[in-house]
């Protein structure tokens, strides 16, 4: 499939429909725009947390270069619908599933036990990634609403569910790298409000 772009508007889609992979158009909020959206703001989320990565955490710069080209391929298939699939159109496969699968095993191998909840945040970068995990959370319940309109091939569904996992796992590890405590959530019996009370303006 050749690409050519030659300006970014078009006016085509002034009436609230956009372009499916293939020819035909689609409403703007139906299930698979919805879908390929989500993922296209993963990969936007991608990128910036690539931005945020230190000399302790540079391990994982190729690994979200090399996640945000998967991304985009995922992108460009779920934007393609049943009967317009093209030659040499690259699908989510499970030897990528699989791939995700070693980077957890692999980033989150010297991981301390999990005894908390973790709350997002302990430096930018985790909070960035954290931000990814739930993005990624999202893409996957708008792809499974999909699944049910239409048919979404089952790679696709495992890959997105491994992907907020690495993200997860990724967060932690970033912080571990960097020497920095990983938040955690206290049960409401043993927290403190934060303000001395009596300092506080009292409300009229």
């Amino acid at each position: 499939m050749s690409i050519r772009i030659n300006r970014v508007y078009t006016r085509s889609g002034d009436d609230g429909t956009t372009g499916l992979l293939g020819g035909t158009r689609a409403r703007k909020d139906d299930p698979r725009v919805a879908a390929y959206g989500d993922i296209d703001e993963l990969n936007s989320v991608l990128g910036l947390a690539g931005e945020h990565i230190s000399g302790h955490t540079r391990e994982c710069k190729d690994v979200l270069v090399y996640l945000q080209q998967e991304l985009f391929d995922l992108g460009a298939e779920l934007s393609t619908p049943a009967g317009a699939e093209y030659e040499g159109m690259t699908q989510v496969s499970e030897e990528q599933v699989s791939g995700l699968e070693d980077l957890c095993d692999h980033f989150g191998a010297e991981l301390p036990e999990l005894r908390s909840f973790i709350l997002p945040g302990g430096s930018c970068f985790a909070a960035v990634l954290h931000q990814a995990r739930v993005v990624a959370r999202r893409a996957e319940r708008s792809i499974i609403h999909l699944y049910h309109e239409e048919a979404v091939r089952p790679e696709i569904l495992k890959y997105i569910n491994r992907f907020s996992d690495l993200m997860f796992i990724l967060a932690r590890w970033s912080l571990k790298q960097e020497g920095l405590q990983v938040p955690q959530w206290d049960k409401a019996s043993s927290r403190a409000f934060p303000i001395d009370r009596s300092k506080l303006r009292t409300r009229r």
